[in-house]
């Protein structure tokens, strides 16, 4: 299978020369994804309103790529204050609390200080039904 790009539409992904997502064989890579919203070019002040978007937008990518959140098999969190880390835990357990994917989460700077959260995960792609695991 040949690798593919998917893009948001960010004009980040141009400027910076990255992809939201990268299919690569059976395998979703999704890219640190925050909070923007892509069609407004905005941002939410609060984080969990933030980490919300974050899901949005990497749901999106799934779905392009021909995954979901179901497939969802690491993520990786990068937040730079931890107090904002627990009042996130309900979107998480909304979005991948049925899925319990490997996790890891940074502390870190994160390009802007309006981006509270950013959120990078790895995904399998589907299986056409009837394929042996």
């Amino acid at each position: 299978m040949a690798r593919r790009l998917i893009s948001s539409g960010s004009p980040f992904e141009e400027q910076i020369g990255y992809s939201r997502a990268v299919v690569d064989g059976d395998w979703v890579f999704v890219s640190g994804t925050t909070g923007y919203d892509y069609a407004t070019m905005s941002i939410a002040d609060d984080v969990v309103a933030q980490c919300e978007q974050c899901f949005r937008n990497i749901d999106a990518a799934l779905r392009e790529a021909g995954s979901g959140m179901g497939d969802v098999v690491r993520v990786t969190y990068f937040l730079p204050h931890r107090a904002d880390w627990e009042p996130c835990w309900p979107v998480t357990r909304k979005w991948l609390g049925d899925v319990r994917p490997a996790a890891t989460l940074i502390h870190a700077q994160l390009m802007d200080d309006a981006m509270k959260i950013e959120i990078q995960v790895t995904a399998r792609l589907r299986r056409p039904q009837g394929d042996a695991v």
